[in-house]
């Protein structure tokens, strides 16, 4: 007779364990992932090196509020592109990391928008809204808008390992220069547990999707967010130089055109004119 009841785990073959690409993913929210949600996330120098800028920043309540909600849009954003990158996927593997990724943006969404609603409702009434400073302390860039159906497995999950990689290192420092703000700090540090896990597993499925090519899709995705930030960074001047035109055009066209109509006014009669006269032949053919 054959036993079909449960079986010792140390009598199970070591055949049966997890291969080195499979990283195992929590029945709930509340356990531990992997070994690789531990890492600790990157140090960029920028970031470092502009952190009393940051904290200047993140100072106002609400340029605070403002920025936490745009955030919850690109989490939102991402997470939608990650469920249909999950519905694209072939493996099994891939397509339940990529779900467990949505999840997880949905969730840092609803974090920062609760969060953003909160300090919006402790803002006292008649504040105005003020320079929101959006290209000195970006967020998670989500996929940029990335068209998921055109791209390969590998080429994704390198556009993925460095995207939450550079969102990684901006919320570590984010979250060192809200000292005033316990809350807001409590909810960087959770939602930067998951960005480590997000860096940890693309970097790992793309070391073993594309083992030979993951430098080569490293340096394309690195070249592609660089040419995005130059976009980025071009159309913010392109629209200060517009503006600084059109306030010259105001100060130095306007006023010799102003003061040449106010000339030309003084000339005219006031009130109404008489009618020009005509000879009686002529205002018989005549309309006016």
């Amino acid at each position: 007779m054959s036993n079909n009841g449960p079986q010792d785990p140390q009598s199970q073959p070591a055949s049966a364990a997890p291969s080195p690409g499979a990283l195992a993913l929590p029945a709930a929210d509340g356990e531990p992932r992997s070994r690789t949600a531990r890492a600790r996330p990157p140090t960029r120098l920028l970031d470092q090196l502009l952190r009393p800028l940051h904290r200047w920043v993140w100072s106002d309540p609400g340029r605070r509020a403002r920025k936490l909600l745009r955030f919850a849009e690109t989490e939102a954003d991402g997470g939608r592109d990650l469920a249909r990158a999950a519905e694209l996927a072939t493996e099994p593997l891939l397509r339940r990391l990529f779900l467990r990724h949505a999840l997880d943006e949905q969730r840092h969404a609803a974090l920062f928008r609760r969060r953003g609603q909160e300090l919006l409702a402790e803002l006292p009434r008649g504040s105005r809204p003020g320079f929101e400073a959006q290209l000195l302390t970006p967020g998670e860039r989500g996929l940029d808008d990335l068209r998921v159906e055109g791209e390969r497995t590998d080429s994704l999950l390198a556009f993925l390992h460095l995207s939450e990689s550079a969102a990684a290192g901006r919320f570590a420092v984010y979250q060192q220069v809200l000292t005033t703000d316990p809350a807001t700090r409590a909810v960087f540090a959770a939602v930067l547990h998951d960005e480590v896990f997000h860096m940890s597993y693309t970097q790992t499925q793309l070391q073993r999707v594309a083992p030979a090519r993951s430098g080569v899709r490293l340096f394309w995705a690195r070249a592609r967010r660089l040419w995005k930030g130059y976009l980025r960074l071009a159309t913010a001047l392109a629209a200060v130089l517009g503006g600084a035109v059109l306030l010259l055009q105001y100060f130095l066209l306007l006023p010799p055109f102003a003061l040449l109509a106010r000339r030309l006014a003084r000339r005219e009669p006031l009130g109404f004119a008489p009618p020009p006269q005509r000879p009686p032949a002529t205002a018989a053919r005549a309309q006016y």
